[in-house]
């Protein structure tokens, strides 16, 4: 399956201290993202999901940046509405699931996808440049103020301490 992500027209909003893209992710050919939406609070744990398996609890604490869906609502508020992903390593590909999270029940699967590892890697990792280079030049203060290290940490292939 064809996976393409990407992020343009980056934005920071300084009272929220949140930054915003317009996020587009293709799988095979369907539309599965394509609306500008915040995606600073889940870029730690997406980029961690290159790595590891990852489930999302969009109601975590922000220090479980872990665990934070990959895109949330332009608020920056994972609670409000936000795109969950349970990302699985199964040998050359990435078992991509969509999941509606309902809080204290199991999630219900929307869809799930099985993707091309390298490819997923290569798109999310060029997300994840993209977004270190535009934070990093910004008096970017963020809720969880680990953010924009752990980013960077994850890019350069260490976990975060």
């Amino acid at each position: 399956m064809a996976f393409r992500l990407t992020c343009n027209g980056w934005s920071h909003d300084v009272g929220l201290q949140i930054i915003h893209a317009d996020v587009k992710l293709e799988i095979d050919g369907e539309t599965v993202i394509d609306e500008p939406l915040c995606v600073d609070v889940g870029m730690p744990a997406m980029l961690l999901s290159l790595y590891r398996d990852v489930d999302p609890d969009r109601w975590s604490e922000p220090d479980m940046w872990e665990s934070k869906p990959f895109f949330c609502c332009g608020c920056g508020d994972p609670e409000c509405r936000a795109f969950s992903f349970r990302v699985r390593h199964e040998g050359e590909r990435i078992m991509l699931t969509e999941l509606e999270e309902r809080q204290g029940d199991e999630p219900r699967i929307l869809v799930e996808y099985a993707v091309d590892r390298k490819e997923y890697a290569e798109q999310v990792r060029q997300v994840g440049q993209q977004f270190v280079e535009f934070a990093d030049r910004l008096d970017y203060r963020p809720l969880y103020p680990n953010t924009l290290a752990h980013a960077k940490s994850l890019l350069a292939g260490h976990s975060p301490g």
